[in-house]
Order: C-alpha cells, then structure tokens, then sequence
C-alpha cells in the first residue's frame, strides 16, 4: 500500500498585499489569471494591435531614415512603396530567425485599410486629411516616452551624449543640409537644437527597429491561438519569454540615407542589443510612465499636479483609466481606434455580448488591451528573473526568497491606488 508523503513548503505564504499574484508568479503564471476568457481576450487584441504596429515600425524607420531632419515633414506618414515591401527581419522565407510564418513584406489587412479605410477608396491625401489612417501620432508619444524617461539601462542612450555620436550626427545633417545655406547656418548658430532633433531620429530608429520584432510576435501567437497550440495564459506568457531571449540581441542602430549614401550615425558594430536598449527601455518609460496625457491633468507642478521624481510618473496603461479622451497619450485612444479595425471576429462576438452599444466598443477593448500588457510585463518580469536570479523549482530555500523578493519589489509598483492590477483580476472589469 503506498502512502502519500506531505511535504513542507519551502517558503512560507507571502504577506505582500498581491500575496496571491505572486504565489502565481513563483508558481509559473503571470500577473493576469490563467482563464479562457482572458487568454481570448489578450490573444484578440495581440492580432488586432500587430497589424497597425506593422505599420508603425515601417515608418518610423522610414522617418529616421530618410525623412530625418526636414523642417517641413507634411509627408512623413505616407510610407512609399520601399519601406511597404519591406522584408520583416521575422518573417518570411528569408527572416534571420523566423518568428511569423506568414509574409515578411506589409500585411495584407494592413494594405487593405490603407486603400480604402473607413470610408472608401480615394487619394491618400484625402485620407490622410479626413483622419481616415493609420494613427502614427501614437507610435510617435511612445517614441517621445522613451526620449523623455532617459538614462532606462543600457548603453544606447548614453551614446547619444557621447562625442562620438556628435561627430557622426554633425557629418549626417552637414550631408542631409548640403544645398540649403540656410538651414546650415542655422545649424552653425544652433547646433544643439540640431543634434537634439537627431538623438529623437535615433529613438525613431530604436522604436521601429524594437516593433519590428513584435509585430511577427504577435502575428504568431495568434495563429497558434486558432491552431489551439497556446491554451492558457502561461503559455502565451511563456511564449514572450522565450521570444524575448531569442531575439535579446538583435542591433538596434540608427542609419541614415541621404542622396544614395549611408551615414551611420549608431553603428551595428557598437554592439547595442534590442533586450536591453529598446525593449526593457520601453516597457519602463511606456507601460510604467509616459506623462499626463493633455486635457485632463494639468501641469502645475508647483500645486504638485504632476510627480516631483521622474521616477514616480504613473500615467502608462499599467495604471490608466481608460477611457477615450481623443488624445496620443494614455490611455491610447488613437491606438484604440486603430485596433478596432483590425479585431478578430471571436472578440467583436465577445464585445457585443458584453457592449453598452456599439460606442463602448473601444473602452471594451482599451480594456483587453490592458490586461494583454498585464500579461506582456509578467513575462518581461519572469524573463528578467531568469536573466538575474533563480529557476522557479530551484530546491535552495534562499534561492527561492531571493525569488521572492524580486517578484515583491516588482508589485510593489502596483501598490499605487491607480494601478489597475486589482481590476484585472476579476473579469467584471469592463
């Protein structure tokens, strides 16, 4: 007869406020709970978000790139051909790691909306000036987080400060000004306000080049969704976990072509890796901080209306209200709109089950889209410790409280009364 042997926990139950987020955590999950409905949502929104991020890194590569310094920019959001059919390093037959299985060029639903939109079939240019397009004021406050929340890790941005930095921008914008004496003299009076412009190219460069990559992410595990080969939370979790070791060090660099040449202002060969020059970057100064968004919280620092520290800004969609304000800034309704039109038809079923009418659709999805980024931030917490501390069965006791602490200290930015971590766990958040 075989008897069962009870053993002793090895550590006992946490105190911490989230006690019940972390014992997940240790035990593998993520932030969010491991249910159908949140899997389906998270899962919804990763497709509906990847094909606008599609277009997103296309052209913010296409401004760093080749737009760069005009004064004038009227046409930055119309993306040419060139940057339309460009191979995803991610996807397609010939990806350096292949990621998506589907095509490496601009996805074809993306294409789709571009020619028609909302409305119908018309020039670009009456698209562009009805709104009837891609929001890439979104990507660009994202981009502005990351310029704005300096000094995130890494190396890449305290290059940007460097002299060598500077000598390779002053050769770029002489080139990219060479027929324009004004404009170089300018830059002769005001050569600061010329390289700050560059360092924000460079970020340009670093977003696109980190989006990239998660556009194939996302387009991936939603097929395996629909192929009923991710089934749970954990494994979508686990699936950005693994996908962020993966591609952890890809380059991330900014190159600039002007009249045919490449001026390399960040070289590949300075070796900045994506993991911890862009993707942890992002998640602090766009998950975590960004600014207030403008129209609803005013800027009186002195009457303490914004955070004396950067460090204690609060405004990403960790902790948003979300609700649509119409603004680039957090909550992202600009994002929101552009996410609805790309939603798989399980989540439009699942939203006019649970809608206030057709009009509350996009607070219904803002709100899946949170919970996706709750989900996004658990793995980058799970991966970092990986990275720096101990595996989660490890037998060692003191391992297992160093795990502990970490996943503690973590939460504790939830602690916050803004923070939606208490709203995610229970699905009448709607």
């Amino acid at each position: 007869m075989l008897t069962a042997t009870l053993t002793k926990p090895l550590l006992p139950p946490s105190q911490h406020e989230f006690a019940d987020v972390i014992h997940r955590l240790e035990a593998g999950g993520a932030m969010l709970p491991d249910t159908p409905e949140n899997l389906m949502q998270i899962i919804g929104l990763y497709k509906a978000y990847a094909v606008p991020m599609d277009f997103y890194w296309r052209d913010l590569l296409y401004i760093a790139e080749r737009e760069f310094l005009n004064p004038l920019p009227f046409f930055k959001y119309f993306l040419p051909k060139e940057y339309l059919e460009l191979h995803n390093h991610y996807a397609g037959d010939d990806a350096d790691l292949r990621i998506w299985r589907g095509q490496a060029t601009a996805h074809p639903e993306l294409l789709a909306f571009m020619e028609k939109g909302e409305t119908f079939k018309m020039p670009r240019l009456f698209h562009h000036l009805w709104h009837d397009r891609i929001n890439m004021e979104f990507a660009e406050e994202c981009m502005r987080a990351m310029l704005w929340h300096r000094g995130m890790g890494g190396q890449f941005d305290p290059y940007l400060d460097s002299e060598e930095y500077k000598a390779n921008a002053d050769r770029a914008i002489k080139a990219y000004f060479k027929d324009n004496p004004a404009m170089l003299g300018m830059y002769k009076l005001f050569p600061d306000l010329f390289l700050e412009q560059c360092r924000q190219m460079s970020y340009y460069s670093n977003l696109g080049l980190f989006w990239e990559i998660m556009a194939p992410v996302f387009f991936e595990m939603s097929d395996l969704y629909d192929e009923g080969k991710i089934a749970s939370v954990p494994d979508a979790m686990n699936f950005l976990v693994n996908g962020i070791f993966a591609i952890a060090g890809r380059p991330i660099y900014h190159h600039v072509y002007i009249r045919g040449e490449c001026y390399e202002i960040i070289p590949k060969s300075k070796g900045f890796m994506w993991l911890y020059e862009a993707a942890l970057p992002y998640v602090e100064a766009v998950f975590y901080r960004t600014s207030p968004f403008r129209g609803t919280k005013s800027y009186n620092a002195q009457a303490k209306q914004v955070p004396e520290d950067q460090k204690d800004f609060h405004f990403g969609i960790l902790y948003a209200d979300v609700f649509p304000v119409g603004t680039a800034g957090i909550p992202p309704t600009l994002l929101m709109q552009d996410m609805l039109h790309f939603l798989p038809p399980y989540l439009v079923d699942y939203y006019s089950q649970h809608c206030r009418g057709e009009g509350d659709m996009l607070i219904q999805l803002g709100i899946s889209f949170q919970r996706s980024m709750y989900c996004v931030t658990s793995a980058v917490i799970q991966a970092l410790r990986t990275a720096l501390l101990y595996p989660l069965d490890d037998p060692n006791p003191k391992h297992l409280k160093a795990n502990r602490a970490f996943f503690e200290a973590q939460l504790d930015r939830f602690k916050r009364p803004e923070a939606r971590l208490r709203n995610v766990q229970h699905q009448e958040y709607r």
